[in-house]
């Protein structure tokens, strides 16, 4: 196996910002409008609201539900209206 094969192998494993608090539906950023991977928000799992997290929108855990791009959009539509 060639070098760039076997490095290609390696990168298949490699998850990078997937199914992060960013793309998740319990993820409740400070400013929808312009939230990022680098964004804190609060995290309304209702298994974990309890605990008041403030998460990054790059942090995972295994609750993670991915979040529809019509509700990022109606959260975003109702920021900009605030």
């Amino acid at each position: 196996m060639s070098q760039e094969d076997e490095l290609y192998k390696n990168l298949k494993r490699i998850s990078w910002q997937y199914e992060n608090c960013l793309s998740c539906v319990y993820f409740k950023p400070n400013d929808p409008i312009n939230a990022d991977v680098f964004e804190r928000g609060m995290c309304l799992h209702s298994k974990l609201k309890e605990f008041n997290l403030i998460v990054s929108g790059r942090d995972w855990c295994n609750l993670f539900k991915e979040i529809p791009q019509k509700t990022i959009d109606a959260l975003q539509k109702q920021a900009m209206k605030e």
